[in-house]
């Protein structure tokens, strides 16, 4: 038990932890060979993700529709911005293993290096919610994702916000934005502090140089029809998707369909707004810090295109909701809950046929999600001035 707490205390131990873990899943998914998608006779590499992320920048430069299939360079398609395209040359010129590896790093270490800045938790307290989010984190290596830098940015843009660091907030958030669009989110944070005519200067900034950023390479005509052939691609993506959401949830439990994933957004857009009418609760920092782990989930099981690498987002939520405060018996039910039917569901650790049978199709993974976020909403409506995280 003394070795556990010394390792969870040591930023060190932790750091050389995920060092093995980005390793280890850069190297799984470079040996590990090619893969067939269904209808489609082309064999790709199992880090598929990551040349999407590659080759994305070369389109860019060769001006070519960064937004429909390239079914010779990649399997699917690319759905991020042309500045994270052009950003992501920083990666793209190296050899596909040395990529793979700097951009887990990146995922990996924004993460953390996020969580152990959080304002009043101690070393060990961000050890412990690096240790639990660790295998959601594995499962977005191992698939080449970018939702450890999508919670990392998120948890900085807090991060600054406390720190009245308003430039640093802004760049953060408007990252994300050109990263994943359900960034946007992240700006609730924004109405739970003061001098809002900085706050939206500082935006208004960053989203001008992260619009106007790839006519470095592009002429403004071009840049302007990638983004026309973005928004027309995001308007095709989200049709017929649930994912792993609550909309899923629903449909598979319930056969809620059509309108009825509609009403689940709106539904889900009200709860989440309603804490923050409780304008008088602004200035109390454990209100504050619920909301964030409140956006961190939102983003995750609300969202249409959810999928099991997208849940480090939202798991990253519930350990800095429980790590962060005061315990109780219906808490520590959710995150056990949270860490065997979320993180552990989609693991070895239980028999194939369960996890395509039953957690799969019932989107059980999104499950444990939801009845925190519905915690933390019940629990920024009771808290009161008193209720206050020590700094």
């Amino acid at each position: 038990m003394r070795s556990i707490k010394s390792f969870v205390s040591s930023s060190r131990a932790v750091f050389f932890l995920f060092v093995i873990i980005v390793i280890a899943a850069s190297l799984q998914s470079f040996l590990g060979g090619t893969t067939y998608f269904s209808g489609i006779e082309l064999p790709y590499t199992k880090y598929n993700n990551y040349l999407i992320f590659k080759h994305s920048f070369y389109h860019l430069l060769e001006e070519r529709n960064l937004y429909i299939l390239h079914p010779h360079a990649h399997h699917d398609l690319y759905k991020y911005s042309p500045t994270f395209a052009l950003l992501f040359g920083v990666i793209a010129w190296m050899p596909d293993i040395a990529g793979l590896i700097v951009w887990n790093a990146v995922n990996a270490f924004v993460l953390i290096a996020a969580v152990y800045v959080i304002p009043g938790i101690n070393k060990k307290t961000a050890g412990i919610i690096c240790l639990f989010v660790l295998v959601e984190l594995l499962t977005s290596l191992q698939n080449e994702q970018s939702n450890g830098l999508m919670a990392g940015l998120i948890i900085f843009t807090y991060v600054f916000l406390e720190k009245r660091k308003y430039w640093m907030a802004a760049f953060c958030v408007v990252f994300s934005v050109y990263i994943k669009l359900f960034g946007l989110v992240a700006l609730a944070l924004y109405l739970l502090y003061p001098g809002k005519p900085k706050l939206a200067a500082t935006l208004l900034l960053w989203v001008t140089v992260f619009t106007l950023l790839p006519l470095i390479v592009n002429s403004p005509l071009q840049l302007i029809a990638q983004y026309g052939n973005w928004w027309e691609m995001l308007q095709n993506d989200h049709a017929d998707s649930i994912g792993i959401s609550v909309a899923g949830l629903f449909q598979t439990w319930f056969g809620v369909n059509g309108s009825g994933k509609t009403m689940i957004m709106v539904a889900g857009i009200v709860l989440f707004c309603i804490p923050l009418v409780r304008l008088d609760q602004y200035n109390n920092n454990l209100f504050r810090r619920l909301i964030l782990a409140s956006v961190l989930i939102w983003v995750v099981i609300f969202n249409h295109k959810a999928e099991s690498p997208t849940f480090i987002i939202a798991v990253a939520g519930v350990a800095i909701w429980y790590f962060t405060q005061q315990s109780s018996t219906v808490n520590i039910v959710l995150l056990v809950s949270t860490l065997v039917f979320t993180s552990l569901s989609s693991t070895d650790l239980f028999p194939y046929f369960i996890r395509k049978e039953y957690f799969e199709p019932y989107a059980i993974k999104a499950l444990p999600c939801l009845l925190v976020w519905l915690k933390i909403n019940l629990d920024l409506m009771h808290i009161k001035k008193e209720h206050l995280l020590p700094t």
